[in-house]
């Protein structure tokens, strides 16, 4: 694949040097739908337009997940085709900003990077940034945590790291921040922890927590409007079922003195180093139980 032909741009695009470039990718994970609530409120809330789209077919497998089509009395109505584009987005004091979201791509990862960086350069990105939700072993009565990593150790100075040294499976996002990385562009990226009993949820809470980080690492004015109402609506519901259930209950509380046990130790005035945090925690989530399937 040549990068160059992965895309086309709108020929009218403002001088964006400076700006900021998000992006969420769907297939990969993302517990309590928290990267994509998010993705679809900035855009139902701020102005915005396509300005780059991608060769979607060059890039995704049809079969591995098929878009839906719209069967009606003897004919097909609608088909719902696949998009992966960059939105341009301006914040709440009028600064553009660019959203790069849609399907993960199956293939061609390498040349679709190579692509998004040539979009970098263009328009003199500073900052790229990612972000989803991750199912955790924590309560949803306790604040939720957001594991920061970066390109550079000092733009996530202010998240202390959880993890000593772990294994996951590949994915578009954090090729294209490791990639950036090493040809020296400012990347990074957000994970909300999400309670893993409410990752196959929607839960809003966790998309609050994803905006709050992310108006903290660049600086941009991001409206929380609606978001909050739904995060309050859905917490409503989950205090709901817990209430009803004894069982969930238990779960809840047994996940509530663990959690506080480990923030207990992180508090003590003699802190543990990275490494001792990245045990104690890995060790805190090897303990949790696997709750009920009624949330």
């Amino acid at each position: 694949m040549d990068p160059e032909n992965l895309y086309e741009v709108d020929s009218e695009v403002p001088d964006l040097t400076g700006a900021v470039l998000l992006h969420h990718f769907e297939g990969f994970m993302d517990a309590g739908a928290a990267g994509r609530l998010l993705t679809e409120h900035l855009l139902e809330t701020l102005e915005s337009r396509v300005v780059a789209r991608f060769d979607i077919d060059g890039l995704i497998d049809y079969r591995s997940r098929r878009p839906l089509m719209t069967y009606a009395t003897d004919h097909w109505e609608d088909y719902a085709a696949p998009e992966l584009v960059v939105h341009l987005l301006w914040d709440s004091a009028g600064h553009p900003f660019l959203l790069l979201t849609g399907p993960e791509p199956d293939r061609g990862w390498e040349a679709f990077i190579q692509a998004v960086r040539s979009l970098i350069d263009r328009w003199g990105v500073r900052l790229t940034v990612g972000y989803h939700g991750i199912p955790m072993g924590v309560p949803h009565t306790r604040p939720l945590n957001v594991i920061g990593h970066a390109t550079r150790p000092e733009l996530v100075s202010e998240y202390q790291p959880f993890f000593n040294r772990v294994q996951v499976p590949g994915n578009v996002s954090g090729l294209l921040e490791f990639r950036l990385g090493q040809a020296g562009h400012d990347a990074m990226g957000f994970a909300a922890q999400v309670p893993h009993y409410l990752a196959q949820s929607q839960y809003p809470t966790a998309a609050v927590t994803l905006l709050d980080a992310l108006a903290r690492a660049t600086g941009l004015a991001l409206p929380i409007g609606s978001l909050v109402d739904a995060a309050q609506a859905a917490d409503a519901e989950i205090h709901r079922q817990v209430a009803e259930s004894e069982e969930v209950a238990q779960v809840v509380e047994a996940l509530e003195r663990q959690y506080d046990a480990f923030i207990q130790t992180v508090g003590n005035t003699d802190l543990p180093s990275a490494d001792e945090l990245g045990a104690e925690f890995e060790r805190f989530l090897a303990e949790q139980q696997r709750p009920p399937d009624h949330l």
